[in-house]
């Protein structure tokens, strides 16, 4: 079974590319947290564990936490990491 790992970062509209945020900025939110990422990752219907004490290696000095994702087998990291951005700005709007 494969695991994906979603880090806040990648979802983080105050973050450039280079710095580690994987969506479009259409797709990005200020701040996002591990809690709204698992509640996506559980709507698209995969299981969501959350690990708080884990910090993303660009940003080594914030514990923000990370997502895995397990049972995504059948679709790429991409397509997953995009699917969970569009989640977080519908569950905020």
């Amino acid at each position: 079974m494969v695991e994906n790992v979603i880090w806040p970062a990648y979802l983080d509209a105050d973050l450039s590319r280079s710095d580690g945020r994987r969506v479009a900025q259409e797709l990005a939110v200020e701040e996002p947290t591990v809690d709204e990422i698992a509640k996506a990752v559980q709507q698209i219907g995969y299981d969501a564990t959350i690990e708080r004490d884990k910090a993303y290696s660009r940003e080594h000095w914030a514990d923000r936490g990370r997502v895995v994702v397990r049972g995504a087998d059948d679709s790429t990291k991409n397509d997953l990491v995009q699917a969970v951005a569009a989640y977080v700005v519908a569950m905020r709007e």
